[in-house]
């Protein structure tokens, strides 16, 4: 892996292979749903959905039929703090797959039929969701995790706001975030840094350059200790619930990382598997993750269970967090997550997009282009210091922000 700049001043990271004849680009933009209008949240996700239906003199049918003609894969999606996207190919190509990559960046031609189209699908999809409880239980938790913060806002909008989104909003957004000064690319593939310069120049090359984005102020969880109902008619409860955490740029990251594989990232060897579901059958699935921000860090969990027991089963999620927090994991148990966490990683680079994608998600959070080569030596070095040090961080006290979705009873 190199960093490649090219003549036009286009940076990217570059891993080159003649294994197999494809190209995969990861790419993302600095600036995303927290950047909506206040009054229309949604703007940032119904871009990212407008970006391929039609560009330059290809209405959306016509460009979607360019790209089935070569199989080329370019999606784009939107998050909190970022614009992405990403583009798959084969070698023979590739001078076409770029060349509609650039339109859909450069000239997206957000025709009114194209919008409506969206417009409906994405209301449909909201009022759809207004019934099901672990979107309800996530959209409540972020309504109150992170009041009167962008972060608190839906990132898909609401049916009402939606309904507001204009063909302006559309195109003044695509004029701040589309810009050639806040992207970051990976390229991973059988394409030489020479020809993969001359396609960088050409594709990014044509954006503006990029102004000053608004500033987004850093916050951190509130109302953490306040329980929150839902109130669905369901025969299971969803439960989210959260506690500070931890950003990926922080040198307490990585044991921070490794402490939630042991509390509840760890799928069935994690202490939450084993205490909910296993010894206690409260819950089909549990688990926890940690979520990394430009502005904020949290970190997160999820379970469901029958309406009867999710007093008892956040119980059992306070004690062991508690227990956590207080005694720390047994010498073996640490060691155990350390190994499966170093042992693993490699199997998320098995494919050239899975390469691209890990890639441009590090140059986004600026930790270094040899982070994948010292990773695994940080997680090895992870002391029971260090785990007893960002338990206190991420736990604290043992209080929670929790949200349960249903009618929960014996609260």
């Amino acid at each position: 892996m190199k960093t490649l700049v090219s003549p036009g001043g286009i940076e990217a990271w570059h891993v080159e292979s003649d294994v197999v004849p494809l190209i995969a680009v990861a790419f993302t933009f600095e600036g995303g749903s927290a950047h909506d209008p206040e009054d229309r949240p949604g703007v940032a996700q119904m871009l990212a959905r407008l970006l391929d239906e039609g560009a330059g003199q290809y209405n959306s049918d016509a460009f979607q039929e360019r790209l089935a003609g070569r199989a080329i894969e370019l999606s784009f999606n939107a998050g909190n703090d970022a614009i992405g996207g990403s583009l798959k190919t084969l070698v023979k190509h590739a001078d076409e797959a770029f060349e509609l990559m650039r339109l859909a960046l450069a000239e997206p031609r957000f025709d009114q039929d194209a919008i409506e189209r969206v417009r409906a699908q994405t209301i449909a999809g909201l009022r759809y969701q207004q019934n099901d409880p672990g979107v309800m239980a996530t959209r409540r938790f972020f309504e109150e995790g992170f009041a009167g913060h962008p972060y608190g806002r839906p990132t898909s909008g609401t049916p009402e706001s939606v309904a507001m989104i204009t063909r302006d909003d559309l195109v003044a957004m695509h004029r701040t975030m589309i810009t050639r000064g806040r992207i970051k690319i990976a390229v991973v593939g059988a394409i030489s840094a020479d020809r993969l310069s001359g396609l960088l120049d050409k594709v990014f090359g044509s954006l503006p350059e990029a102004q000053p984005l608004p500033f987004i102020e850093p916050t951190s969880l509130k109302q953490i200790g306040s329980r929150f109902v839902v109130d669905l008619d369901v025969p299971q409860s969803v439960i989210r619930f959260g506690t500070q955490g931890i950003a990926w740029r922080e040198p307490d990251f990585i044991p921070a990382y490794v402490l939630n594989h042991i509390l509840g990232g760890g799928a069935f060897t994690s202490r939450l598997f084993q205490e909910v579901r296993e010894k206690r059958g409260l819950a089909y699935s549990v688990g926890t993750s940690l979520v990394s921000y430009r502005s904020a860090a949290m970190t997160w969990g999820y379970t469901a269970t029958k309406n009867e027991r999710v007093a008892e089963c956040l119980d059992v999620i306070s004690q062991e967090i508690s227990r956590l927090t207080t005694d720390g994991p047994s010498d073996e148990e640490l060691q155990k997550a350390k190994d499966y966490l170093i042992g693993s990683y490699a199997l998320g680079f098995d494919t050239s997009t899975k390469i691209a994608h890990t890639m441009v998600q590090i140059a986004f959070e600026g930790l270094g282009i040899d982070y994948i080569g010292r990773r695994n030596a940080l997680v090895g070095a992870v002391t029971q210091a260090d785990i007893s040090k960002a338990a206190e961080r991420l736990f604290g006290d043992g209080r929670m922000l929790t949200v349960i979705a249903g009618r929960p009873t014996g609260l």
